[in-house]
């Protein structure tokens, strides 16, 4: 419960508005990074599958203004959608062979209903987020996020060579080192006014060089239409499904699944890089970035086109600038409507060689891969988690590169689920995250109403659990006066002490030599963790109200609490005395 160190890197943190100037700088650099991937996965799922220009043409356009409206969606936060961060939506890559799939068997009007029935499920995660809390941890999480680098790396270094035949040999690897060089050592050494616009230099060094070498590819640019909408091709939705439909629909539900669990990493990740002082998780942003992601889902399913996500170099790219403001996703939303109606413009970042562009995002997803170690670290580790984190993390990376039973697995289902190291990885830490919640200790349970009353009853049941388990009388008296202390702060935060009108449901349960207990209820109050966090900040002589706070921190060795919308869940950790 230490106080950790502020980030003075951060410029600007959601809440604040940076200069309209430097807010459209940040805004164009992301969005010139992340238009490419948003239009290049459409195309290549198109052109795969065989469909027709035409086509294509419109889930490009559907594809662009989705990822704009719910990158907006994202910063702006609208009730219960959106996580009021910098999230960059886009085309989910994760798709890509299930989509495939969909578009081969049954057309573009079966995989738009494929997606529309599978996005219902993000909402569903999102409204029952509190009750998986136990499954998708921490561990899960930031072991996810380092499996995006290991199942995009490959991709990318493969993209670093992707020249046009005929290039010069030097041309790849050139543009490539000139375009990382640039942006490391402005990243490295150069003040913060200059570290701001590191993406933007680097891509323009690299597509400089490449001009030189002749791999920029300014005809495409050329033959593309200046605005242009071919509202035409929109090709509706399938309304009498047959059996090969519903055969596909386990499969997206399946990747939607994993797609959330990158959103909730995602989501996670970007509240620890957004703020100057750290802050416990508000997983009501969580639950707000799941929505919006729903929402993406269900609009490109209407629309026509691949599937929506949130792209995971919204926490690099945020690390790099230090501008997190609500204000820059606004910008690249509506950067991204605006490319939509002007097909030149998005040719001319589409046109981008493959080595710039691999090479800069090759540096946000290392920054991306270390976010992830540290979201399991700072949870902390012990030897459950070691081994979630550990096991789970190569058997992503072995199925990614085929060195896992590959002969066995085949083309079917079950070898395209599993051939992707992020669905594989997730599904391992699944598997044994509930295997271990399954095999816990199990919890003895109490509900009272939320009111100074309900301590007799909180101490008599806190005794019993600490008689049955064989502590003596001075561990016995620390639990309840721990339990005591976490009512008192319960009642302070609830905004009504007196009424007893809410219900406040206890659960014990033994986790080693140490005692987890949680307090589930619905609190207005800021959150407890990060209050206890400051206490060595605090002045030596407390208020009333902090009282409670530093006898709980002197009672407990540890404190979490999770706040969810209608419900928060405080979950506090006594050890036994020896």
């Amino acid at each position: 419960m230490a106080t950790e160190h502020v980030n003075e890197h951060i410029r600007y943190e959601p809440d604040e508005n940076p200069p309209a100037p430097m807010a459209i700088g940040a805004g164009f650099q992301a969005a010139l990074i992340m238009v490419a991937p948003v239009v290049l996965t459409v195309v290549i799922v198109l052109q795969i599958s065989g469909q027709p220009a035409a086509y294509m043409a419109w889930a490009v356009f559907a594809a662009m203004l989705v990822s704009g409206l719910t990158t907006i969606l994202q910063a702006v936060r609208v009730g219960r959608f959106g996580s009021g961060h910098v999230l960059f939506m886009g085309t989910s890559g994760a798709f890509i062979a299930v989509c495939i799939g969909a578009l081969t068997v049954g057309g573009p009007a079966a995989m738009a209903s494929l997606v529309v029935i599978s996005s219902l499920f993000q909402f569903l995660l999102a409204s029952r987020l509190a009750l998986l809390r136990r499954i998708f941890t921490p561990t899960v999480t930031g072991t996810v996020i380092m499996l995006i680098a290991v199942t995009v790396v490959p991709l990318l270094f493969d993209a670093l060579t992707d020249v046009p035949e005929g290039a010069p040999e030097a041309a790849a690897p050139v543009a490539a080192l000139a375009t990382l060089v640039t942006v490391g050592a402005l990243v490295l050494r150069a003040p913060p006014a200059w570290r701001l616009w590191s993406p933007l230099i680097g891509i323009v060094v690299g597509c400089s060089v490449s001009g030189l070498f002749g791999i920029y590819d300014f005809a495409s640019v050329q033959d593309a239409a200046w605005v242009g909408v071919p509202f035409s091709e929109w090709p509706g939705l399938e309304l009498t499904p047959d059996e090969k439909f519903w055969a596909l629909l386990p499969a997206f539900v399946v990747v939607t699944i994993v797609g959330a669990i990158e959103t909730i990493g995602d989501s996670v990740a970007i509240q620890r890089v957004s703020r100057r002082r750290p802050r416990a998780t508000d997983f009501r942003v969580v639950q707000g970035a799941l929505n919006a992601d729903g929402v993406g889902n269900l609009l490109s399913g209407l629309l026509g086109t691949l599937p929506n996500t949130t792209y995971s170099s919204s926490i690099p790219l945020t690390e790099v600038t230090g501008i997190a403001a609500r204000r820059v996703g606004v910008v690249i939303g509506a950067i991204f409507i605006a490319l939509a109606f002007f097909p030149k413009v998005a040719a001319l970042l589409i046109a981008i060689p493959p080595p710039v562009a691999s090479a800069y995002i090759t540096f946000l997803i290392g920054v991306l891969f270390v976010q992830g170690m540290r979201i399991v670290v700072q949870e902390g580790v012990d030897h459950r988690t070691a081994v979630v984190a550990g096991i789970s993390f190569w058997i992503g990376f072995g199925f990614q590169n085929q060195l896992i039973f590959a002969d066995l697995l085949g083309d079917g289902f079950i070898g395209v689920l599993l051939g992707n190291g992020m669905t594989s990885g997730a599904v391992a830490a699944i598997i044994m995250m509930v295997f271990m919640e399954v095999t816990s200790p199990r919890r003895r349970r109490l509900q009272v109403a939320l009111g100074m009353e309900a301590l007799p009853k909180i101490e008599d049941f806190l005794r019993g659990f600490a008689s049955r388990n064989g502590w003596d009388a001075a561990s016995s008296e620390r639990l309840t006066s721990a339990g005591e202390e976490t009512l008192s702060i319960l009642l302070q935060e609830s905004g009504d002490p007196g009424a007893g009108a809410r219900r406040l449901n206890v659960a014990a349960r033994m986790e080693g030599r140490s005692a987890e207990l949680e307090f589930v209820t619905a609190l207005e109050g800021v959150n407890m963790e990060d209050h206890l966090a400051y206490l060595n900040e605090l002045p030596p002589a407390p208020d009333e109200r902090e009282v409670s706070f530093r006898l709980l921190w002197h009672y407990a060795s540890s404190v979490q609490h999770q706040k969810y919308h209608s419900v928060d869940i405080v979950t506090v950790t006594v050890d036994k005395q020896q």
